[in-house]
């Protein structure tokens, strides 16, 4: 049986995550990304030190491109994607033609495949956004769920809309699919613009006591440690029970609030400082807490890393490639 997997945004955070967690399970990769986001940094480097793996810089909107990186995969993750403030502020409309582009060269890529047996799309938890705000949601959130879309003429909106689309394309592309929808995954090199890492940055680097600003405070996530999301991907692939499912990726509880993740942040730092509360961030929900008895069921996995460990983990590499060490992670 062949064994290959395509990953695309393989320099990303999740991706090459993803790519050592296959390789450990004896198969072979191909990581694509043009490193608009992923970085090209000593963990890339490592990964490429094995024989089963290979890594090709190539812009999925160039459907030329795409459709010459193979025949020969079982399996293709998608999770390339335009995101980020930057982009869903400033370029909305490229954010949307750009994911929705790079999803059908994939699709079709997956049509010429000898033997795919599966295509997982990376969607998103902000699938839910507009539902919680105008119809109100149960929390957890299953993924029966109704969809609402939020006004289409914020910026923000477009991110949620081309992955609510990009599942629909799944739905009708005649492959073989699996849908996830991820929730606050974190862990090593996941970059800065995020929650733990910029609050382990912020207690890293300031002198005990000192004021340190916390956004929406009261705001409520379940966070899922990177080992149990990739557990959950690598089982979404292998269970047959899986294909033509949307799923929810991530951990039903603890749901906390910010101040106390930061508060574990600072703890794993071992600082003790001073909260200062700040607004809600624009834009940001007031709970996210994904139902996941549906994805349980059907892998019969749940997550195994505790908030305070995988803090921990996650700040233990921070210091050493960062904070120490002054190099770029992903973004």
């Amino acid at each position: 049986m062949n064994k290959r997997i395509l990953i695309t945004g393989g320099a990303g955070f999740i991706g090459l995550h993803l790519g050592n967690h296959l390789l450990d399970h004896g198969y072979s990769i191909l990581l694509v990304d043009n490193h608009s986001r992923g970085v090209s940094d000593l963990d890339l480097n490592k990964i490429l030190e094995n024989d089963r793996a290979k890594f090709i810089n190539c812009d999925l909107i160039d459907s030329e491109n795409v459709l010459k990186l193979g025949r020969d995969f079982s399996t293709i993750f998608h999770l390339a994607a335009i995101v980020g403030v930057s982009h869903v502020s400033k370029e909305p409309n490229k954010v949307l033609s750009g994911n929705i582009k790079t999803l059908e060269n994939i699709i079709e890529l997956g049509k010429r495949q000898e033997h795919l047996t599966r295509l997982l799309f990376a969607s998103t938890s902000e699938v839910y956004a507009g539902t919680l705000e105008k119809l109100g949601m149960n929390i957890p959130t299953p993924e029966s769920t109704l969809l609402a879309v939020p006004p289409i003429d914020r910026p923000r909106t477009s991110y949620m809309l081309s992955k609510i689309y990009g599942e629909a394309m799944c739905y009708h592309s005649n492959l073989p699919f699996t849908i996830f929808r991820p929730h606050n995954v974190y862990g090593p090199r996941m970059g800065m613009s995020h929650v733990i890492p910029e609050q382990l940055k912020k207690a890293y680097f300031s002198p005990e006591g000192q004021s340190i600003d916390v956004f929406s405070p009261d705001h409520t996530r379940c966070f899922c440690y990177v080992d149990d999301a990739l557990q959950m991907m690598r089982k979404m692939m292998e269970t047959e029970n899986c294909q033509g499912e949307t799923l929810n990726l991530g951990v039903e509880a603890p749901e906390l609030t910010i101040k106390e993740v930061v508060g574990e942040c600072h703890k794993a730092v071992g600082k003790s400082l001073i909260f200062d509360y700040k607004e809600e961030t624009e834009g940001s929900p007031v709970r996210r807490a994904p139902d996941m008895n549906k994805t349980k069921s059907l892998i019969g996995y749940d997550g195994a890393v505790s908030i305070t460990e995988g803090i921990y983990r996650t700040y233990a590499w921070y210091r050493k490639n960062v904070f120490e060490a002054n190099t770029a992670s992903a973004i």
